[in-house]
């Protein structure tokens, strides 16, 4: 490892990088250059405001140019499965890429967002295995925590969500969920408000999976249920800014240990930094430097 200043840019660097729009806000660039700079790894992280209409030619330029990887995130996270030669096994399953490994030319699509979060849970101290989740929200984190969830050996997962534009992903979540893993798993209405106090009442962690405690949506809970918090009772949020959600507060009013999403968001990256470097992301130094 190096004091973490970065290398000079020379003829033998190597590019990763960034596609989504908007991207200005990320913090991405910011936590992989410093990984980089502390291992002493020649590479430069940038980002590239790329939207659905610039794509596929975008994804044409970074094969030819071979870039040797990339993050994705919205809009292009779907998007871009036609466009790449294989992929992993959970990025098959959840039907979404964030993470594409360019091997001389062969793309393969990896989905790092639900290890993350699995990742911060056992980091938390929480290892789920065996037991039951119940978590909120089907769409594009839910399905990954889910997916990932049930790969790592949860035993049951119940997912709760509104009836709208995002139910018929869920109920797709929970077929794949059946087929290829031996978690049980069920789609429910949050409105069942009943069904919901039965699943909180046997699991070992809460997740709220959805963008509800942020921008628009700052101090609105998805809680449909106060009373089913209790002290033994984990409960997370995919949610890192603000850093504590009315949800979380809530919990924590109950008693229950927490975890936002800052951990998630940091572990995800690690995973797509080690696929591409072959080095793990020295995390902690990453975790106490990013906001400097």
């Amino acid at each position: 490892m190096t004091d973490g200043q970065p290398r000079a840019i020379t003829g033998h660097t190597e590019l990763l990088g960034l596609i989504a729009y908007p991207i200005r806000h990320s913090m991405s660039p910011r936590m992989h250059n410093l990984a980089l700079a502390k291992l002493d790894l020649d590479y430069a992280y940038l980002a590239f405001e790329v939207d659905s209409d610039a794509l596929a030619e975008s994804v044409a330029g970074l094969r030819a140019l071979r870039v040797r990887g990339w993050n994705v995130s919205m809009p292009n996270k779907i998007a871009i499965i036609p466009l790449l030669d294989h992929l992993s096994p959970a990025a098959e399953l959840v039907g979404a890429c964030n993470t594409v490994v360019n091997d001389n030319g062969v793309l393969t699509g990896h989905v790092t967002d639900g290890t993350g979060y699995m990742t911060a849970l056992r980091e938390s101290g929480v290892d789920p295995a065996g037991k039951r989740i119940t978590l909120i929200g089907a769409g594009g984190a839910g399905t990954a925590i889910a997916i990932q969830a049930a790969l790592d050996g949860v035993a049951e997962i119940d997912i709760y969500n509104r009836r709208d534009a995002v139910w018929s992903i869920g109920e797709s979540t929970v077929e794949k969920i059946r087929t290829h893993t031996n978690a049980r798993a069920t789609l429910r209405e949050l409105d069942d408000v009943d069904a919901f106090r039965e699943s909180v009442a046997g699991s070992v962690v809460l997740a709220n999976a959805t963008n509800v405690g942020m921008g628009k949506l700052v101090g609105v809970s998805p809680l449909p249920a106060l009373d089913v918090l209790r002290p033994d009772l984990f409960v997370s949020d995919v949610v890192y800014s603000p850093a504590r959600t009315l949800f979380l507060e809530q919990a924590e009013a109950a008693g229950c240990a927490t975890m936002n999403g800052f951990g998630m968001m940091l572990h995800q990256g690690a995973a797509a930094f080690e696929l591409w470097t072959g080095q793990p992301m020295p995390v902690d130094y990453v975790r106490a430097h990013l906001f400097d």
